[in-house]
This record gives C-alpha cells, sequence and structure tokens, in this order.
C-alpha cells in the first residue's frame, strides 16, 4: 500500500500491475493528509516573526491550516475530497501517535494534565500546575496536555523545564507573565524567550485540533499531534494517559474530559484503570462541586480508590506515583 508517494511512472505501473494499492497524493491543500510524523513548534510556526503577532495569522502553518478549516466547514458542505483528506491526516496522526508511544521496547508512562483554556499566566493557579507537571516530569513520568494556552500551556511548560531547578521555573513562568492572555500581542514573544533561555526542554505530548483554532497552540511541547476531529482528539488524549490524569480548574470542556475518563474507568473501556487526582479542592468541591458527584458514582465501583483531591503538590505526585494503572476486573 503507497500513500501519496511520488512514484516513476514505470515502477507505478509495475506496482499496479502486481496488486499494489496505490492511494494518490491530494493537491492544493496546506496540509500533507498521509503524514509521517507528529507536528513540531518549528513547522507549525515556520513563518512566524517576532514582534509582529500579525505574521501569525498571515504566515504560519497553523493559521493557514485553521483559514484552510473554517473555510470550508463555513460552507456547510465540505466537499467529499476535503473530508476525506481530514480523516486521513487524522489517521496518518493516530499512527504517528502510536510510535511515538509504544516504540517495540519501552511504553512511555503518559500522565495527562487537564484544565481550562482561559487560565492566565499571571494566575497562581498557572504557577502551581507549572509545578506539579515539572514534578510528574523529573519523576519520570511523559506529560500529556490538550496542547492550547492556559492550563495547558503551564503543564507542557512544567515538564519542557523538569530539566533545571524548580527556581528556574519561575522565572519563566515571570516571563510569561508579562503577557498573560493568549490574545496579548506579546504571547508567543515571551513563550519563545523562554524557549531561548532554557532550551532543549524536556519532552512532552500536546494533542490540539483546529476545530478550536482560534486557540493558538502552546509552544512548549516536543511533539505535537494536532486533529481536526476534536472527538478523536480528545477521546484519545483521554486514553493514552493510563498513568492517570491531574485535572485543574477548568470549564466545561474540563468537565465534560473529567466525565469522559471517569466513563472509561466505570465501564473499563480500554482494560485499565487510572487514577484521577484533582488540583484545587475549593475549585472541585464548592465553585464546580464534580468531586463530590464523581466519588458517588465511583462508590462500590473498582476506580473508587483511584480518586482523590488535593492542594499539596508532592500528594498528588505521589498519589500517581503509589497509584500505576491496574486491569479492570469485569464482575
Amino acid at each position: 500500500m503507497f500513500l501519496g508517494c511520488q512514484l516513476l511512472e514505470r515502477v507505478r505501473d509495475h506496482l499496479q500491475q502486481t496488486g499494489a494499492l496505490i492511494f494518490p497524493s491530494l493537491d492544493g491543500l496546506p496540509y500533507r493528509p498521509f503524514r509521517p510524523r507528529l507536528y513540531s513548534v518549528e513547522e507549525l510556526m515556520g513563518g512566524y516573526q517576532r514582534g509582529h503577532v500579525e505574521s501569525f495569522y498571515t504566515e504560519t502553518l497553523d493559521s493557514r491550516i485553521y483559514r484552510h478549516y473554517t473555510a470550508s466547514r463555513g460552507s456547510g458542505s465540505a466537499s467529499i475530497m476535503e473530508t476525506l483528506s481530514q480523516r486521513l491526516h487524522d489517521h496518518a496522526i493516530d499512527d504517528a501517535l502510536h510510535d511515538l508511544l509504544y516504540d517495540g521496547e519501552e511504553t512511555r508512562r503518559v500522565v495527562g494534565v487537564m484544565g481550562g483554556h482561559a487560565m492566565r499566566r499571571d494566575e497562581e493557579n498557572f504557577q502551581i500546575v507549572a509545578k506539579v507537571a515539572w514534578r510528574l516530569a523529573r519523576s519520570g513520568l511523559f506529560v500529556a496536555t490538550g496542547g492550547g494556552p492556559g492550563a495547558m500551556e503551564a503543564a507542557n511548560l512544567g515538564a519542557w523545564m523538569s530539566r533545571w531547578p524548580e527556581e528556574a521555573l519561575e522565572q519563566a513562568v515571570s516571563i510569561l507573565a508579562t503577557a498573560p492572555k493568549y490574545d496579548h500581542p506579546g504571547w508567543f514573544d515571551a513563550a519563545f524567550m523562554v524557549r531561548d533561555r532554557w532550551h532543549d526542554g524536556v519532552d512532552s505530548l500536546a494533542i490540539p485540533t483546529w476545530f478550536y483554532g482560534h486557540e493558538p497552540s502552546n509552544l512548549f511541547s516536543s511533539h505535537i499531534a494536532k486533529y481536526f476531529a476534536n472527538s478523536l482528539r480528545e477521546d484519545g488524549l483521554l486514553a493514552l494517559a493510563t498513568w492517570g490524569i491531574v485535572f485543574a480548574p477548568g470549564s466545561a470542556g474540563t468537565i465534560q474530559e473529567i466525565f469522559q475518563d471517569a466513563a472509561q474507568n466505570h465501564y473499563g473501556t480500554f482494560e485499565v484503570i487510572s487514577p484521577m487526582v484533582f488540583l484545587d479542592e475549593q475549585y472541585w468541591t464548592q465553585e464546580r462541586p464534580v468531586y463530590p458527584l464523581l466519588r458517588q458514582l465511583a462508590a462500590g465501583r473498582q476506580y473508587h480508590r483511584m480518586i482523590t483531591i488535593s492542594d499539596d503538590l508532592d500528594e498528588i505526585v505521589s498519589f500517581i506515583q503509589d497509584n500505576p494503572p491496574v486491569p479492570f476486573v469485569r464482575k
């Protein structure tokens, strides 16, 4: 099977005559449907000019793909070629993601960090989430997020900075706080300043989507699995975080992810039970009282002991380390 390959005519004829399947390249697209690898910051941000935030929206590959996607979606009747191309692209991302996480010798121990995209860089919670991810990465876990701004950026930042002492992470957060929200004109440049000062950060994963393309992907993940289909992206992110998920404060999207994850644990969808850890007791018991409901839902189920809530960062990391994934037991 040959997907979008460039072939000499005689080679193509020979392959067709001997029964090979040849999928032709699909031209006129800003993205490559048959991608062999995940995206990187350098690829998606190619064309960005520091000090000129408008160049992100006019020049970068990330923005060109988003404009193409919204134009096809906005028409209300995207062509079969376009919808097929997007699904082929997402299939290729699935395949590349599998290659990253399962290399045949050692499976990465993935832990997810979820939380709201609206969390500002100058909020206390931003630094707290970054420190949680910093500790998780230093413990040998592979941090994965939804790849956007807010709590997701904080987690990818924490993983990136885990090569350096905690004081360096605090300095990095201070630099980012000068452009606190993703609609600030200096949001990208502040991130590049941190990357320049502390280059060659520790690997982590981001799984964003062009469905929410108005929220830029953060710049602190080494591997970016960007999808068109948000449903594939969300379900996949929760499924691969088999070593647990930390839920930082967030709104409807985060709460949806909580109950998607709970359903996976409740029914043993992927044959393992993974820890669910809630960060910020006041938020999850009073402002958005999801935690008490989840504890009640899990009563008598196997995953009941895998759920906890804490404001202590070391306690959060210890809970995840002390509760590795366990096989689901069907009753």
